[in-house]
């Protein structure tokens, strides 16, 4: 019988709540995906709540995870690779190594990256020393990165106001040629009045996909936008076509979050969950 595809996703990771791997986990087992994660960190919630636990992981202690994973033969099977959230400039060195390896191995491997580093209103969150990492090892390898709008902005210098931005900002972010950039959260000239837009760029062209923006900020939506793209990738769908299933998805899920007043992303919604479910069923049964 043959395995299903296996992803290896380097994030963060909660106790309570939805976000890293917490969020990026279960979307992808629902559809039938193997999933090994790797903690880049571990906390008990995520900081909207009075206290907060736990930490970064020991750096030797992320590095023997990263050597069990490859001695265990996952980089040989993985089908991709996501990476997210690192939280010191050691562990993404580590990441970018573990990535390269993989790649020498494993060749057919897709390797993911969400640039974790910012966004609009709070800045830039991690230390500039992570962020050159991400911009100078991690991006350069990646065949799909999925940034937002401030990410973009720091990472390539262009301000996303027109679609046609998102090929100096590909070029400037210095993607592989054959890399796709998935620019997500846009609000750009001629995007329609109470919608948002995920632009994608690659070797196919320009595509953007408009959806209605939701009345809340809440956290974890790049960590799940990130894995039901590769859910969809996964599960045969074509890029544009990924990405705009996991804009349905995300609405549910914001929407969801929005009725029970959490701070993070949701992952109960009926709908949410039984589309899912659908992507790892035989055809038949669909």
């Amino acid at each position: 019988m043959q395995r299903p595809p296996l992803v290896i996703t380097i994030q963060s990771q909660v106790v309570m709540g939805q976000v890293g791997n917490s969020a990026a986990a279960f979307p992808m087992q629902a559809a039938g995906l193997e999933v090994a994660q790797i903690p880049t960190v571990l906390l008990s919630n995520t900081p909207f709540y009075p206290t907060l636990r736990g930490g970064s992981l020991p750096e030797e202690f992320f590095a023997d995870l990263l050597r069990g994973a490859e001695e265990r033969g996952l980089t040989e099977r993985a089908a991709y690779i996501l990476t997210g959230y690192v939280s010191s400039p050691a562990i993404a060195e580590m990441t970018a190594d573990f990535v390269a390896r993989a790649r020498a191995v494993n060749p057919r491997l897709t390797y993911i990256c969400d640039p974790v580093m910012g966004d609009t209103k709070p800045g830039l969150y991690v230390p500039e020393t992570i962020a050159r990492v991400i911009c100078d090892r991690l991006l350069p390898q990646a065949d799909i990165a999925t940034p937002n709008p401030f990410e973009v902005s720091y990472l390539s210098g262009v301000t996303m106001t027109h679609p046609e931005d998102i090929l100096e900002a590909a070029r400037k972010m210095r993607l592989r040629p054959e890399a796709r950039l998935i620019a997500t959260g846009c609000r750009l000239a001629g995007t329609p009045e109470g919608m948002i837009e995920t632009v994608v760029h690659g070797p196919e062209g320009t595509s953007r996909h408009p959806v209605t923006l939701q009345p809340a900020h809440v956290s974890g939506t790049g960590d799940l936008f990130a894995a039901l793209v590769t859910v969809g990738l996964a599960r045969g769908l074509a890029l544009a076509h990924a990405v705009d299933h996991a804009q349905v998805q995300m609405s549910r899920s914001i929407a969801r979050s929005i009725a029970l007043g959490l701070p993070e992303v949701a992952l109960d919604d009926p709908a949410f969950r039984r589309d899912l479910l659908s992507f790892g069923m035989p055809a038949a049964l669909v």
